[in-house]
């Protein structure tokens, strides 16, 4: 199992070079052109950087697979990061205090407590549902 967690970068298909190419040359346009909006002059560097991406997306794409290769490995280490931490958060920041609060007030939705007066958990429909014969070709 950890052998097929290491090659799992070879299971997702990536972007095209072509495709990285000319979104990093928009991310570099945007980052150039930011300081317009407060009345500074234009990051350069970062046209340049833009401008040099594009080129090689329609000329040689191809020299940018080195560079997406390395940018799906950084995606992928980051996610397997940022994933737990983010729902280990929600899960014991907000579910947790929701179920504790719902116990303290004695509610009860899943109706999980034990009913020894009770002949059937059985929750009968009202209407009943969907006919049994209309569930023959679901896929």
């Amino acid at each position: 199992m950890a052998h097929e967690d290491l090659n799992r970068e070879e299971e997702i298909e990536g972007s095209s070079d072509r495709s990285f190419g000319i979104v990093f040359a928009v991310v570099f346009a945007i980052i150039g052109c930011w300081p317009l909006l407060s009345g500074r002059g234009v990051r350069v560097w970062a046209l340049a950087v833009g401008a040099a991406f594009l080129v090689i997306a329609f000329t040689r794409p191809s020299l940018l697979s080195g560079l997406n290769r390395w940018w799906l490995k950084l995606g992928l280490l980051l996610g397997k990061i940022v994933s737990p931490i983010a729902l280990g958060l929600l899960f014991y920041g907000v579910l947790t205090p929701i179920g504790g609060l719902m116990r303290l007030v004695g509610q009860d939705p899943l109706r999980l407590k034990f009913d020894r007066a009770a002949a059937s958990y059985w929750i009968d429909r009202d209407p009943p549902g969907p006919p049994p014969g209309s569930m023959t070709n679901q896929f």
